[in-house]
């Protein structure tokens, strides 16, 4: 008894000892550069040695005595809904964590009916359609509702606004000029408006659409679209710019330059990428402002579709210079492009032919003064891949198939396995590991999106002209999984912080370059743990492709430890809006590889 006592009095002095220890504010440390280039708050490994460590940069598994462990297999899925009605051909996460779902409206009825009373009458496939074309998912409690799209909506383009509202523009003959909005809310009566007396200037199918510093938005592209345009329109610019590049980049017969991948730059030009060239537009001044070469090997844009992403952004602090503070240094910019498929494979694919798909990558620094594709191989080959960045800054690589091309019955044998790919990884060898698979196959029209607590929800799949159920190889898929990467195992959870307050900005609103706290919360004691700030945008997800996606590492200026479990995190918001275009994103914190659940802020 007399022992027990003692060693209950011992627990409690050595845990007063490790707070007041570690209580005092630590002001960050200079970013200590690893190869990876990525600072963090890393406790050095003699003091700090927890019985499983996700260092951010790269996502690797690491034991107390440092050894990788690469995991072959993990994540998990789950099958939220067996059908919606709708097959998910896109995806638009709003910042009141619902998503709007929508197919296309030419081919028939769906399987989830509009509300009593409500029918389209203007359908090119049926003279009455009284079924639902779109839906409205709820995050948290899984749940759903039919909305109404007026015109077809079919292989069209969108972007959340600085308000929060999508942009959704373009579509398939009677949709093909229109711009639609949809208002998130609070209640269950927002809807689809499509705006009578604003359209596009010309036809806008395959196009692929990107939020500006501005705030407006600008459309590249479509089907015989060699030009681009903006949302709203400044009164004294034209209605459409013509772009060259874009026809010049035009297959015979394939296209294989539809659905361009475009990220914004840091310095607020636009980076476009098509079929196997891409280029810097500066939109302002209607011109290219460089070029970069060819990446070597197959063809990556629809239908020959690869997908694309920026790698995550880290952000630099403010310069102290005296009595002034200038702006931070602007950071190295790499874009990553993936699969794809070579110059004919739609073609053959039409005759029965499926050629093997791309397992290449390619990772082109834009920043550098003599950029080159650097390529290094998947471990299997993917046409139709979706590629997100996680709250971790590593990337995750998942649906497709191994050959074919994109199209109506053009590829065969589904990749069901996700990869997850760490960027910043110095062993090229160790990048990709191989997750957990799907037991369904993710084809043509499916999509994937990034939700705020870090899972990926995915769904669709119609590789044919209309639903098609049975007889089929790959039946229409009305289902919606999610699939949660390893850090959401449970056996992580005592390293997953939750956020509990945001201090400095009002109701959340960030101001450019703004200093504020975030304080959060443990289950377990950490000693100066390692933090990674960063803020997520969400993306449009259509046709393999995350329109507007990127993740901001934010600049840690100090870590204060409040209590045995609790912490304060002081952080930089973005410096300009050419960085983070102004509206909503998730905030993370991520504690060794391990995110929290985000908070919505908005940054104006």
């Amino acid at each position: 008894m007399k022992f027990k006592k003692f060693s209950l009095v011992l627990f409690l002095a050595i845990t007063l000892l490790l707070f007041t220890s570690t209580s005092q504010r630590h002001p960050h440390p200079k970013p200590a550069f690893s190869p990876a280039g990525l600072a963090s708050t890393a406790a050095s490994s003699s003091r700090f040695q927890p019985q499983i460590s996700f260092p951010t940069f790269p996502f690797t598994i690491t034991t107390s005595h440092h050894t990788a462990v690469h995991v072959t297999g993990g994540g998990e899925w789950t099958l939220l809904q067996k059908s919606i009605g709708v097959s998910a051909m896109h995806m638009q996460l709003l910042f009141n964590n619902k998503i709007v779902i929508f197919d296309r409206t030419d081919f028939g009825r769906s399987n989830l009916s509009l509300p009593s009373g409500k029918c389209r009458y203007n359908d090119e496939a049926i003279i009455e359609d009284c079924t639902a074309h779109s839906l409205l998912y709820d995050v948290a409690s899984n749940t759903y509702r039919p909305l109404m799209v007026q015109t077809d909506v079919w292989c069209s383009s969108g972007s959340v606004n600085s308000a929060g509202i999508l942009i959704q523009t373009g579509g398939y003959h009677g949709g093909d000029h229109k711009i639609r909005i949809f208002t998130p809310c609070s209640h269950d009566e927002c809807d689809w408006i499509e705006l009578q007396h604003e359209t596009l200037s010309v036809q806008r199918w395959y196009a692929s659409n990107q939020i500006l510093p501005d705030g407006r938005v600008i459309v590249v592209g479509g089907r015989r679209a060699f030009n681009y345009e903006f949302f709203p329109k400044n009164l004294l610019e034209k209605r459409v710019y013509y772009f060259p590049f874009l026809k010049e980049t035009t297959d015979p017969a394939e296209e294989n330059n539809l659905y361009p991948f475009l990220h914004l730059l840091p310095d607020g030009n636009l980076f476009v990428f098509a079929n196997q060239r891409s280029v810097v537009l500066d939109y302002v001044n209607y011109k290219i402002i460089k070029e970069f070469p060819a990446i070597p090997g197959e063809k990556r844009s629809y239908p020959a579709t690869g997908s694309s992403a920026m790698l995550p952004l880290k952000l630099n602090p403010p310069i102290a210079d005296g009595f002034f503070t200038l702006p931070p240094v602007s950071p190295s910019v790499e874009v990553m492009v993936c699969g794809g498929a070579r110059g004919g494979a739609y073609i053959n694919a039409t005759n029965g032919h499926f050629m093997a798909a791309s397992k290449s990558c390619g990772r082109i620094r834009v920043t550098d003064p003599n950029p080159k594709w650097v390529m290094e191989n998947m471990p299997m080959g993917r046409v139709m891949p979706d590629m997100l960045i996680l709250p971790t800054g590593d990337l995750i690589i998942l649906n497709g198939a191994a050959k074919g091309t994109a199209g109506w019955e053009s590829a065969i044998d589904p990749v069901l396995n996700p990869l997850l790919y760490r960027p910043h990884e110095s062993d090229p060898k160790k990048r990709f590991t191989v997750l957990k698979p799907s037991k369904i196959p993710r084809l043509y029209h499916s999509s994937a999106t990034l939700l705020p607590d870090g899972r990926i929800l995915v769904g669709g799949s119609n590789p044919h002209v209309r639903y098609t159920f049975t007889d089929v190889k790959y039946p229409t898929e009305l289902s919606l999984e999610a699939f949660s990467p390893p850090y959401g195992a449970e056996k992580y959870s005592h390293l997953r912080p939750s956020i509990l307050s945001i201090e400095g900005p009002t109701d959340n609103v960030l101001s450019y370059c703004q200093e504020f706290s975030i304080t959060l919360s443990m289950t377990m004691y950490q000693p100066e743990g390692e933090y990674t700030v960063t803020m997520a945008a969400p993306s449009f997800a259509t046709h393999s492709f995350a329109m507007n996606q990127r993740l901001l590492v934010l600049h840690i200026a100090s870590v204060e430890q409040l209590s045995v479990f609790a912490h304060k995190l002081t952080v930089y918001a973005p410096p300009t809006p050419n960085l983070a275009p102004p509206g909503y994103y998730m905030l993370f914190v991520v504690h060794q590889g391990v995110p929290s659940h985000s908070v919505w802020v908005r940054i104006k």
